[in-house]
């Protein structure tokens, strides 16, 4: 893979993660300290942004810096939902590990497959 290609995978996950929340690129700019026209560079793939600054991206959208890398193809199709399951993990990070397992066998039961106890 390129690294132009490397750049347009992460601002199209940049932009669609800015799209699930419904924001425009001003909105992502001011909640990550940018100005809208360096969100739009990122997003088409036209700068080569730095760790820090990914960083800042990731948490004004409210998502772990590995997300931006969540792409499952070079046809740019996404993983949905993450930003759920941001949530529910930062959730359980404060709760204590029999709270956790509970909820693990929960969801197993859900999906219907099997848990342990």
């Amino acid at each position: 893979m390129m690294q132009k290609d490397i750049l347009k995978l992460v601002g199209h996950r940049v932009r669609d993660l800015r799209k699930e929340r419904g924001w425009s690129q001003e909105a992502l700019g001011e909640k990550g300290g940018f100005h809208y026209s360096y969100i739009g560079q990122i997003e088409r793939g036209e700068k080569n942004v730095s760790l820090l600054n990914l960083v800042k991206i990731a948490d004004a959208l409210e998502v772990g810096v590995p997300q931006l890398f969540a792409y499952l193809d070079d046809e740019e199709k996404y993983i949905g939902s993450e930003a759920d399951l941001q949530e529910i993990v930062k959730t359980l990070r404060t709760k204590k590990p029999h709270q956790v397992r509970m909820a693990r066998n929960v969801v197993r039961e859900l999906v219907n497959e099997t848990y342990e106890v």
